[in-house]
């Protein structure tokens, strides 16, 4: 059965900022396990296996719910208001 969409995923998804890893790791000389874009804005953070949880933390802050795989093989997305795989 098909993921549904949810009305939080946008019409448009944002290109990453960088594809060389989690934006706030690669400034503060830490390491991620995963790679999760905003599809809002193209903030590109580690996932909660992470240490830091940047995509988590970022989505709390901006208010931007969707985050999306960007690891080679996976093409899934995330909504934390809903607590649910979309797209």
């Amino acid at each position: 059965m098909p993921i549904k969409a949810c009305d939080h995923v946008p019409s448009t998804i944002a290109q990453p900022h960088t594809l060389k890893g989690c934006e706030d790791c690669l400034k503060t000389g830490d390491t991620w396990v995963h790679l999760r874009l905003c599809v809002h804005c193209g903030h590109v953070g580690c996932c909660d296996s992470s240490k830091n949880r940047h995509a988590s933390r970022h989505s709390q802050a901006e208010g931007h719910p969707v985050i999306q795989s960007i690891e080679p093989g996976e093409a899934w997305m995330w909504c934390n208001s809903h607590e649910k795989q979309v797209g």
